[in-house]
């Protein structure tokens, strides 16, 4: 196959990891691309726009912002004379394969010209332009959609490339207002991209806290100003110090006035007489390095359009689907995007809301639950429920702890804290949460609960009991690694012993090793994943200088998935998982692979170590070994992570992901409280649905000898890695 690749509309990071990902995977198929440059200018003036890529081209570029291809917005493709010429040159190139990186419009124009494809031909071979034969060749035009777009408006996805790295801009920033804002006693708006989509302002809301967000697809109605006003009056005189307002750049209200930054500045200001900020994050949104899900997601979808171009058929778009990519057709995606944003000019918002998806109407769902300032109306039926922490620390405890205490709080329960982990069930460290109690708990990493390894043995399931007598608890949320799954197994083995054990449990899944059953991301592991990739961008600046090779160790126990994906998303060349081990004779290999490499050319070598990959050939003997061996030829040194990879603010994934979570096992404890239902469950997010696993015999679920699941869905991107990464 011949094949053409752009990056069209605005830019979005990750473009850059979807091309490479396109040109490796055809490369590596036999097939040849070629990279059109400035987008569908490119295709429109031909000639140097065009040009042939080779494996080397895209080394180095997992990394960088923007696209490498460059993009623009061209006029002149949506008329048929620019299309014409467009058809002619491709065919020039003898293309008539395309896969288009970019958002709603540029998706458009690719429809257009593959209903057009036929026509067009017909044309040029009219006009003398191109041979009969030659048109002959290419009767059909093949078209692959990869949605790049921070705004992540394309319905049909669950996220957008870029989409992610976004949020993490806004996040960052968010925070870093409230500092500010919390020690000035200040309210602060913030204005943040996405068009007519609510996407970036709706998630960040979730992953800050802050207290209003002014959203396209929940606009306002008459009065909206004595309400807003009300609200944060409200909020300071319950005692918070600081408020954030959260505004989407094409938010309006019912009447379809827009709704603007200075507008509302002007408006709290004289209602209010508080001192009042404005920032306008801009395009600083779109810039920088891609996070560690926006490269992984770009370079699954990149591989994913190479296959999906061998068979010609209708245009289709290539979206994650929980972690898997999706082809959908095209036509349809563009329709139902139409159709949002005539929903949203005729005012038929809850139209609009149902067309973006089930995830983004859970998310509004969540916010509204959560904007609240104050808590609700107490419950006919109010129960006491205990939150603890069990197993290693991992960023985004704090969110999940706070997310619960809101709903439950805010539904009339009473939720009371256990502290130290399973020490503090132990020993009775337990005391009532309320609302106001977890206020800024959304940014913080680590545990403010605390917790421990802990597991409970036979002396301690005594105090457990009589503790959870003591304080009336009827139902527990656990959230933690395995200990907490543990745990949660452990009080259905011994309810019959104890008849306090006897109430609902629910475990949430939080560790960085993402080892749990029943879940396919677990909190904090995204936030790890970042520190390594971070890590690892700066460890191959330096390496290039000296042509050095770097063997780096991560964390994951006995499961690999941060290694693996990690290596992913740096371009790792060779990755060592607990889940294969490692042989001598894979060692010197790999050995001899690094050699041959910098011997032709290459400045910098990259292999990612699991910490337990094997327990003789450790990460400074495999860098030893590779040092005295290839010392002729580079460098080698090595680099532990250690316990960085459990420290810093969660990112805006792990945030989102465990209000998620909290908000579905808060639902499903009260069902069982309800119903006198003394079940152990955990939670998980699977595919694209949230999902409950029985705990009550977790060994079912376990390889016995490793503690990890028995089914892991991301070691299939072990073949994906290597094959991006070295070229046969």
């Amino acid at each position: 196959m011949q094949i053409g690749v752009l990056t069209s509309g605005g830019d979005s990071p990750g473009m850059n990891a979807a091309l490479r990902a396109v040109v490796r995977s055809a490369i590596h198929k036999g097939h040849q691309v070629f990279g059109i440059r400035r987008g569908y200018v490119g295709l429109i003036e031909g000639g140097d726009l065009m040009v042939a890529l080779q494996w080397s081209d895209v080394a180095g570029i997992l990394q960088k912002g923007g696209t490498i291809l460059g993009s623009a917005r061209c006029q002149e493709f949506r008329q048929r004379p620019g299309r014409l010429k467009a058809a002619a040159n491709m065919l020039a190139c003898n293309l008539d394969r395309l896969v288009v990186i970019g958002g709603d419009g540029s998706l458009s124009g690719a429809q257009l010209l593959h209903e057009e494809w036929g026509g067009l031909l017909a044309e040029l071979v009219e006009s003398g332009q191109v041979t009969a034969e030659l048109a002959a060749r290419h009767p059909k035009l093949g078209v692959v959609g990869l949605p790049g777009s921070i705004d992540n408006d394309l319905p049909g996805i669950d996220v957008s490339i870029g989409s992610d790295t976004a949020l993490h801009r806004i996040v960052e920033a968010v925070d870093r207002i409230f500092s500010t804002a919390d020690s000035h006693q200040r309210i602060f708006i913030v204005e943040v991209m996405g068009r007519r989509c609510g996407y970036l302002a709706l998630m960040s809301s979730l992953a800050t806290g802050a207290e209003v967000a002014i959203l396209p697809e929940s606009p306002p109605g008459p009065g909206w100003e004595n309400e807003l006003c009300e609200k944060l009056a409200c909020a300071r005189s319950s005692g918070r110090k600081a408020s954030i307002v959260l505004l989407a750049e094409g938010a309006r209200d019912t009447q379809q006035n827009p709704i603007t930054v200075s507008q509302v500045k002007s408006l709290l200001e004289e209602r209010l007489h508080e001192e009042v900020r404005v920032t306008i994050l801009g395009h600083v949104q779109r810039g920088g390095a891609p996070t560690a899900f926006d490269r992984n997601q770009s370079t699954i979808l990149g591989a994913a359009a190479v296959d999906a171009l061998e068979q010609v058929g209708d245009p289709v778009l290539i979206g994650l689907h929980g972690n898997r990519a999706v082809p959908r057709p095209l036509k349809d995606c563009l329709n139902r995007s139409l159709a949002i944003d005539q929903a949203l000019a005729q005012g038929h918002e809850e139209q609009a809301v149902e067309l973006r998806g089930p995830h983004f109407v859970k998310a509004l769902q969540i916010r509204r639950n959560l904007g609240r300032i104050l808590p609700g109306q107490s419950s006919d039926k109010p129960y006491r429920i205990a939150v603890m922490h069990a197993g290693a620390p991992a960023p985004g405890l704090n969110m999940a702890v706070r997310a619960c205490v809101r709903l439950l709080v805010g539904q009339g329960h009473t939720v009371l804290g256990i502290r130290r982990g399973m020490k503090g069930l132990v020993e009775g460290d337990i005391s009532e949460l309320k609302w106001m109690d977890v206020s800024g708990w959304s940014s913080p990493g680590g545990a403010h609960l605390g917790t421990n390894r802990k597991v409970l043995t036979g002396h301690d399931l005594y105090a457990v009991a009589r503790h959870l007598e003591h304080f009336q608890i009827q139902g527990l949320i656990i959230i933690g690694g395995m200990a907490a799954y543990e745990t949660a197994e452990t009080f259905r083995q011994q309810e019959a012993h104890y008849p306090s054990f006897s109430i609902p449990v629910i475990c949430i899944p939080a560790t960085i090793d993402n080892n749990l059953p029943g879940s396919d991301f677990a909190i904090g592991a995204d936030t790890a994943l970042n520190s390594i990739v971070s890590v690892v961008d700066r460890i191959k600046q330096s390496a290039v200088a000296s042509r050095r090779c770097f063997v780096v160790e991560v964390m994951g126990r006995q499961c690999g998935y941060l290694a693996l994906t990690s290596a992913l998303a740096t371009g790792a060349e060779r990755v060592y998982l607990p889940e294969e081990g490692i042989e001598i004779e894979r060692l010197l290999k790999d050995l001899r692979g690094f050699a041959s490499g910098f011997q032709a050319g290459r400045r910098v070598g990259l292999a990612i170590r699991n910490e337990c990959a094997n327990p003789l050939y450790t990460t400074n003997f495999i860098a030893s070994l590779f040092e005295e061996e290839g010392k002729d030829e580079f460098d080698v040194r090595q680099a532990i992570l250690g316990h960085l990879q459990q420290g810093g603010d969660p990112t805006p994934f792990d945030r989102t992901l465990a209000v998620r979570l909290a908000a579905e096992a808060c639902q499903k404890l009260l069902e069982l409280c309800a119903e006198e239902q003394p079940q152990s469950l955990g939670v998980g997010l699977q595919g694209t649905w949230t999902s409950f696993t029985d705990l009550s015999e977790l060994g079912h679920l376990l390889d016995p000898s490793r503690g990890r699941p028995k089914k892991q869905w991301w070691l299939p991107l072990r073949e994906l890695m290597e094959r991006l990464a070295h070229q046969e």
